[in-house]
């Protein structure tokens, strides 16, 4: 379904020499140096030289929502009927990630991937910007069973697929994502638990701020749900995991990633969640990794240790929990001061600078 090359580095050097002729010491603006290089290699891929403009044009935002019947086992600081009234507030543009958007001149989309009750007719007409991808009323409780069937998990990469190529047509070059769902750091926990082989203790936190007894149960659930797999398959077949423990979001999202991949553009990953979504893609393709742009790092130490996975650094340490999209938006104005930079920035020859 998905065919991904690998970036081409023959330009790296020539990347690289642009970057330390600009008038700064060596390495002076850190990860900004990085940022700008990944971009470049990125954006330079049908180009034989570094001379490339670097461009971040219309940068879209898409959030991907859907439930978890494993939160009806009370593991959350809200019941699943909070998703449903997220999704609205988003059409509203009353939510943290409207405004993070609306500042950095973001793009963005919702999608229904699954929430237990579809919105009405006219709730729907709230928004240009909302997309219908049910996929069913919330996944299966992971603890119990698989929270999904083959049908589901590719019928969701493919709506990955169809939302992002369509916002790829409309012009964007740099793609950002972000989820809404009740229960979902139970997924996430769970496909770090299954890849990482780490301790429950390790891998299951606080998410939204839960109590002590709630914690424990969460642990015991996920517990349970990375108890039902077969571990070789999990190792050598990334939708198997997709189908016995990610949510009907985590899935789309995956499609989403590994199509901006395959299209070649960047993506700018945010928390815990999608870093699940992102880490799944990787699975199925290594050369992925070479297009995520890690926005974060959120307050769970379990998204510290899928970051550790996946040899990511990301740009902020805001302490995040939100979810939403919320970390990757605010790091936006980040890949615009680095494309600045690489493009405009006088080197020492053009500005008559000696050292």
């Amino acid at each position: 379904m998905f065919t991904i090359n690998p970036i081409n580095k023959n330009c790296l050097s020539e990347i690289q020499q642009v970057i330390d002729t600009k008038t700064k010491p060596l390495g002076a603006l850190g990860q900004l140096e990085n940022l700008a290089k990944q971009l470049t290699l990125i954006q330079s891929q049908n180009s034989d030289t570094a001379t490339v403009q670097v461009t971040v044009s219309k940068p879209t935002m898409i959030v991907f929502a859907g439930d978890h019947q494993i939160a009806q086992q009370n593991i959350s600081i809200a019941p699943s009927d909070v998703t449903r009234q997220m999704v609205l507030n988003f059409l509203n543009c009353g939510a943290a990630i409207n405004c993070f958007c609306r500042t950095n001149q973001i793009d963005m989309k919702v999608v229904d991937a699954g929430i237990i009750s579809p919105l009405t007719l006219e709730e729907k007409t709230l928004s240009d910007n909302f997309y219908e991808q049910r996929l069913g009323a919330g996944i299966n409780d992971i603890s119990i069973k698989s929270a999904m069937d083959e049908t589901q998990v590719k019928q969701g990469l493919l709506y990955g697929k169809e939302i992002v190529t369509d916002v790829i047509n409309q012009g964007c070059n740099i793609l950002l994502l972000g989820e809404m769902g009740i229960g979902n750091t139970s997924s996430a926990a769970a496909i770090l638990m299954a890849y990482a082989q780490k301790s429950v203790d390790e891998c299951v936190g606080n998410g939204t701020g839960i109590n002590s007894e709630q914690l424990n149960v969460k642990k015991q659930l996920v517990e349970k749900a990375v108890a039902r797999l077969n571990q070789a398959t999990v190792l050598s077949d990334p939708l198997y995991v997709l189908k016995e423990l990610a949510g009907f979001e985590i899935v789309q999202m995956v499609g989403a990633i590994l199509t901006a991949a395959e299209q070649g553009i960047a993506l700018l990953i945010d928390g815990f969640i999608v870093t699940s979504a992102a880490l799944i893609a990787v699975k199925i393709n290594p050369n992925v990794r070479d297009y995520l742009i890690f926005a974060h790092q959120s307050n769970e130490n379990a998204h510290q240790l899928m970051l550790a996975m996946l040899d990511a650094k990301p740009l902020l340490n805001l302490d995040l929990r939100l979810g939403e999209g919320t970390g990757a938006a605010l790091a936006l104005p980040l890949l615009r001061a680095a494309a600045s930079f690489y493009n405009d920035m006088a080197s020492f020859e053009s500005a008559g600078v000696t050292v």
